[in-house]
């Protein structure tokens, strides 16, 4: 499944002029400030606005092509959509509004793929079934809404900051399901937001939207691991990496984790070994040596190049991206050190952090 966006629109005062692909099943996150223009993305990609330039192809499907004179209407796209509010609708139970999913795509003549029964179980909405959409907590009501959503059998759900109007506790009681969807149903996923947790626990591509235009566009850890992009310069600046749980240390109480090219040791977890985790290295536990130390506590230690050093003014730093292999470790240091150290762009340099500092996120 193929997603490829480009649309320009003026609004009163600003024109969003915005344009990106995206490759392959997940999740691809727009990211950026309030009004940088991710919601104008999903309503052209769902029919809800008319741009005065635009294109949309979903999988080879052209929705939207203003240049051949072609608009689908919202109700034969074939998208599912969630909003920030669930917009339940208030007469009907939970069953009834996720029947009215199904009825949606049996009149859009949509084969069903997700089933009644697979959806309920994947949400954990059983015990709702019954109950009206005023007796249901936020988190709640939003978790309905995307199953109503994928009942329709989208062949992509567009979600606009849907976790925007809940509160911490709900946000993470939600987030599990969210991922658990994403690695059941394979489903190509266009994800707004402006909270970065999200960001580093869903997404799989990463779009970043800054006044109405493109800052960059690529996959996950290639985005948040530069430091001359807005991420890398945010206090939670890191990098994002899928590893496979390689085998547990029950005496050291410590599990290996392993990509291709690089090797992380972190706290005992709970899970089989070949299970694939996220993690999460903050910029800011990473040191960086010239060479191999001895005699210290830090667990992970690895070799690597000096790929980019970005000077970080605000906080008197410098960003340093550090190419293992194939990934991409960020590290906040000092000026000072940089010139100590004597880094410069391809350069040999080792990464240090420990192994209570790498973030187990997903």
């Amino acid at each position: 499944m193929s997603l490829a966006v480009a649309l320009r629109h003026r609004f009163p005062g600003r024109e969003i002029d915005i344009e990106f692909t995206a490759a392959g099943e997940g999740v691809t996150a727009l990211f950026g400030p309030s009004g940088a223009g991710k919601s104008t993305v999903i309503a052209a990609v769902a029919g809800l606005l008319r741009p005065d330039r635009c294109r949309v192809d979903v999988d080879g499907r052209v929705l939207t092509d203003t240049a051949a004179g072609i608009w689908l209407p919202p109700e034969r796209r074939r998208v599912g959509l969630v909003f920030q509010d669930a917009r339940l609708f208030p007469h009907m139970s939970v069953t009834g509004n996720l029947r009215y999913g199904q009825r949606r795509a049996r009149r859009s003549g949509a084969r069903e793929t997700i089933g009644f029964d697979e959806i309920v179980a994947l949400l954990g909405i059983e015990p709702l079934l019954g109950r009206r959409p005023r007796g249901l907590s936020g988190g709640e009501k939003q978790r309905v809404a995307i199953g109503r959503a994928l009942l329709a059998q989208p062949e992509i759900l567009l979600m606009d900051e849907p976790l925007a109007g809940l509160d911490d506790a709900r946000k993470a009681d939600i987030l599990p399901f969210l991922g658990r969807l994403k690695t059941a149903l394979r489903l190509p996923v266009l994800y707004v937001t402006h909270a970065m947790d999200e960001v580093i626990r869903l997404a799989d591509t990463l779009v970043l939207v800054e006044a109405g235009r493109v800052a960059a566009a690529g996959a996950l850890n290639d985005i948040l691991a530069r430091g001359d992009l807005a991420p890398g310069l945010r206090d939670d600046a890191g990098s994002v990496l899928s590893m496979r749980v390689r085998d547990h240390d029950a005496a050291r109480r410590l599990t290996r984790l392993e990509t291709a090219d690089l090797v992380v040791w972190v706290p005992l977890l709970g899970v089989l070994p070949g299970t694939l985790v996220r993690v999460r290295v903050p910029a800011r536990e990473v040191i960086l040596s010239r060479g191999q130390p001895d005699g210290i506590s830090v667990q992970n230690i690895v070799a690597g190049r000096v790929r980019k050093i970005t000077e970080d003014a605000p906080r008197h730093a410098a960003l340093v991206e550090v190419a293992v292999g194939g990934d991409i470790l960020l590290a906040r240091v000092t000026p000072d050190a940089v010139r100590r150290l004597g880094l410069v762009a391809d350069g040999d340099v080792v990464a240090m952090f420990k192994s209570v500092g790498v973030e187990v996120v997903a």
